[in-house]
């Protein structure tokens, strides 16, 4: 299957699968931004996609990046949306976390989705 992407920046990283397997797509930052602790902050990727009806794009950690304290919140891109794929996240260690343009922040999971009728 085939999501088209459209670059929002010209800093924006077009994501990518980091191995052969993997479930998710890697997502970038697009900008430098320092959270304190506790703080959080919608990060820009510079990217939009466009998803057929009943797919969702999920938005998960990087593992390597929330074992440092950084987690994500906030993650359904539902299929309507034609917006920039900001990604939430939130600094859960004790100390500021920075985040550089061009550093992975997420991973996505594009997924088909039944809708269901509700009674």
């Amino acid at each position: 299957m085939k999501i088209k992407l459209k670059k929002l920046h010209r800093d924006a990283i077009i994501p990518k699968y980091a191995h052969d397997g993997d479930a998710g797509l890697d997502f970038y930052s697009i900008e430098d931004v320092i959270l304190k602790p506790g703080e959080r902050k919608a990060v820009g990727t510079g990217i939009s996609i466009e998803l057929p009806d009943c797919f969702v794009a999920l938005v998960w950690d990087k593992s390597g990046v929330a074992s440092r304290g950084l987690t994500t919140i906030a993650g359904v891109i539902d299929a309507g949306y034609r917006g920039e794929c900001k990604i939430l996240l939130l600094n859960i260690s004790e100390k500021d976390y920075v985040i550089n343009k061009g550093d992975k922040i997420a991973q996505v999971l594009i997924q088909k989705v039944e809708r269901v009728e509700i009674e």
